[in-house]
């Protein structure tokens, strides 16, 4: 059975450097019998470095790297020489990663722009060298410090892909098939429910060369957050969507009561995901045979929602959707600063 290549959990072991013990070291020349201490200090540990790159797409590549550790710190040596600095260890990472407590679920560290870098774990600090501990009463100390060791702990990095739009359904409900026909991605798409086991991305293309991005996540059935179906293991992906989209089929028994269900799930999964805008969109409209029927589906719709009818194979209402979903979106996201008018000097006369 072939397995899927998006990773978005990894456990892994991680350890800074330990740092370098100081020398004790005496100055020893021709004409200088007796010379002072002059040990170097020991060089820092490694760092454990959590890189954002926009180039990755998936954890698969710390799928099987359960173990990563950084270089340790050098010794220092006679004549004041430090020791070299241990090799920090730099994680590459999908934007959206973050990296958490496996016992306490607390969030360590996360990455949402390229390039981004955070220090997870610091390395170790080096040693001082004996010409530290050098005073009047002791001219000649024979002792320096040992390294400080480095961090040691396993930890869980998760991947929460980043969105603009959020599709939200039951299995088979054509999310798939309309990311397909709004954007470039090619997501499987059959008759058949939980044909989709992976998030897909997709960027949708707007007017005067404008985009957004689109996620469709796998199918959540009644009792997701009890684990029935894929359970909540891909309802993370959404909690950085700026608008939920939910696509409900037009031959759904009771249109209402369906969105209902998908409400109160993803409120038991996170009551925060309640706080964002929502749309819904009435799919397979090619499938309603009458204008009564279309206004019957309607009236099952919550108030307050905006909504939309569409036809993925149809090509119907797309456009009218794409336009509601770059308004929201446009709402949805705070106004930018007004630009400060940069003052001309005044010249004199």
């Amino acid at each position: 059975m072939m397995t899927s290549n998006f990773i978005d959990y990894v456990k892994i072991n991680v350890r800074s450097g330990h740092g370098g013990a100081g020398s004790t070291h005496f100055r020893r020349e021709k004409h200088v019998p007796k010379g002072g201490p002059d040990g170097g200090d020991g060089g820092r540990g490694g760092h454990i470095i959590l890189r954002a790159n926009a180039q990755h797409w998936t954890l698969l590549h710390l799928k099987y790297q359960k173990h990563i550790f950084a270089k340790d710190g050098k010794g220092g040596e006679g004549g004041r020489r430090s020791g070299a600095q241990g090799e920090d260890m730099i994680i590459e990472v999908p934007l959206g990663t973050i990296a958490k407590n496996p016992e306490t679920g607390e969030v360590l560290a996360e990455v949402t722009q390229d390039g981004q870098e955070v220090i997870l774990f610091h390395g170790g600090r080096g040693g001082l060298g004996n010409v530290h501990f050098k005073t009047s009463t002791n001219q000649a100390p024979h002792h320096s410090q040992p390294g400080e060791a480095g961090e040691d702990m396993w930890i869980i990095l998760e991947l929460k892909v980043l969105a603009d739009v959020g599709l939200v359904g039951f299995p088979n409900a054509g999310k798939s098939t309309l990311l397909s026909v709004l954007s470039a991605a090619k997501p499987e798409i059959a008759d058949y429910p939980f044909t989709t086991l992976v998030p897909n991305l997709g960027v949708v293309a707007y007017r005067d060369f404008k985009s957004f991005i689109m996620a469709d996540i796998p199918g959540i059935i009644e009792g997701a957050a009890e684990g029935k179906g894929l359970g909540t293991r891909f309802l993370r992906h959404i909690e950085r969507n700026s608008i939920l989209l939910f696509l409900i089929p037009s031959d759904a028994e009771n249109i209402e009561e369906e969105y209902n269900i998908l409400l109160n799930e993803l409120k038991m999964y996170n009551p925060a995901l309640l706080d964002k805008e929502r749309i819904i969109a009435i799919s397979k409209m090619d499938l309603v045979e009458s204008d009564e029927d279309a206004q019957r589906i309607v009236s099952q719709l919550p108030a307050g929602i905006p909504y939309v009818q569409i036809s993925s194979v149809m090509q119907q209402g797309l456009v009218e959707l794409k336009d509601l979903l770059w308004k929201t979106l446009q709402a949805a996201q705070p106004p930018l600063p007004a630009a400060e008018e940069e003052s001309t000097p005044e010249i004199a006369d």
